[in-house]
């Protein structure tokens, strides 16, 4: 690390360490510890990456007091945590993957710092992994190659990972349900670009294959699917169609009720009140919702002799419950379009 100023060389130094022992602790076979104690450690590793680029940008990471002085705790300066750090880093950019990403691990980390949850560990993997490899491409791009962990690691031996599910992990240890429930509320609150993107959740299928012809290649090799042309895209996309495997005693596990919209697009409009004769009452409601899908075309009403008729992209009818169940992509509608006070008052207009 020539070269660099003695703080950044100090920040980068830690950053890395803790990413490779986040790394050590989650790969060991016998620890059963693996995501509480890899999120507190990639905590401290992200948060100890953007003081080195704070450091090299000539930014002091340091809490102030009202009257700009540098705050201090026992004679040191008081850093910036990594919630803070986000804001200054990706500034009004609050929809970008890898801060959603960071965003989902703040709150977690403190729910299991002091629990060992081994139960989530599998269902939670797409995100741990995406934290990891987000790391890694940002120390390349602030720092150059040399730094990256990429050269100190290699794909570990495994065996087929666990197949339990969120739900059966709530069945097994009933200890883990506010858990699982942050977690089930926090991936429904982001967008569908958020929650598709690799940037937030990494996703890739693992297939045995039979040995290769050339002694040369190497067992295992990881394609970017951004960077396929058009037909191998298309061509993935027939391969994956054809392995997807399907979730076995979950259906609609991804949609959501009407209770459960009505929420999240109240929480996600900053949960606004309304006055009315009777006193205040949550802008986003029952009420609301209801205008909503009837104004939109979403689905027919509750007395319809076609009720699977609906807009799919929105909503679905859940022929056993005689119910409708909504999209994540139906949140993100009705955010956006009663975010315009015009339009939400066209609800109510006679």
């Amino acid at each position: 690390m020539r070269g660099l100023p003695n703080n950044v060389k100090v920040s980068l130094e830690k950053a890395r360490d803790a990413a490779l022992l986040a790394v050590e602790v989650y790969n060991k076979p016998a620890v059963k510890f693996k995501s509480s104690g890899y999120i507190s450690m990639m905590v401290i590793a992200w948060t100890a990456l953007f003081h080195a680029i704070f450091f090299k940008k000539k930014i002091k990471p340091f809490f102030k007091h009202s009257n700009g002085r540098f705050r201090k705790e026992d004679g040191d300066f008081f850093y910036w945590d990594l919630e803070t750090s986000l804001k200054h880093f990706f500034g009004s950019d609050s929809s970008n993957p890898v801060r959603k990403n960071l965003e989902f691990f703040i709150p977690l980390r403190n729910k299991v710092e002091h629990k060992s949850l081994p139960e989530i560990d599998s269902d939670i993997f797409g995100e741990c992994q995406a934290m990891l490899l987000n790391f890694d491409e940002l120390l390349e791009s602030e720092f150059g190659v040399k730094y990256c962990l990429r050269e100190s690691l290699s794909f570990s031996l495994q065996l087929f990972p666990s197949s339990e599910s969120l739900s059966n992990a709530v069945t097994s240890n009933p200890n883990t349900k506010p858990v699982v429930d942050f977690i089930n509320k926090y991936r429904s609150s982001v967008s569908t670009d958020v929650f598709e993107s690799n940037k937030y959740s990494f996703k890739a299928f693992l297939i045995q294959v039979a040995n290769h012809q050339s002694k040369g290649v190497l067992p295992i090799q990881f394609v970017n699917y951004d960077r396929l042309s058009d037909q191998e895209k298309e061509e993935l996309g027939k391969f994956v169609a054809m392995v997807k495997y399907k979730e076995i005693g979950v259906v609609n596990g991804d949609k959501l009720k009407a209770g459960e919209v009505i929420k999240l697009v109240q929480e996600n409009l900053g949960n606004p009140k309304i006055h009315r004769q009777k006193g205040s009452i949550d802008k986003f409601n029952s009420d609301t919702h209801q205008r909503c899908w009837k104004k939109y075309g979403v689905r027919p009403n509750g007395k319809s002799k076609q009720p699977q008729v609906t807009n799919k992209q929105f909503c679905v009818f859940d022929k056993p419950h005689k119910d409708y169940l909504y999209t994540r992509a139906w949140v993100d509608f009705l955010v956006e379009k009663m975010k315009d006070d015009v339009e939400y008052q066209s609800l109510y207009s006679k």
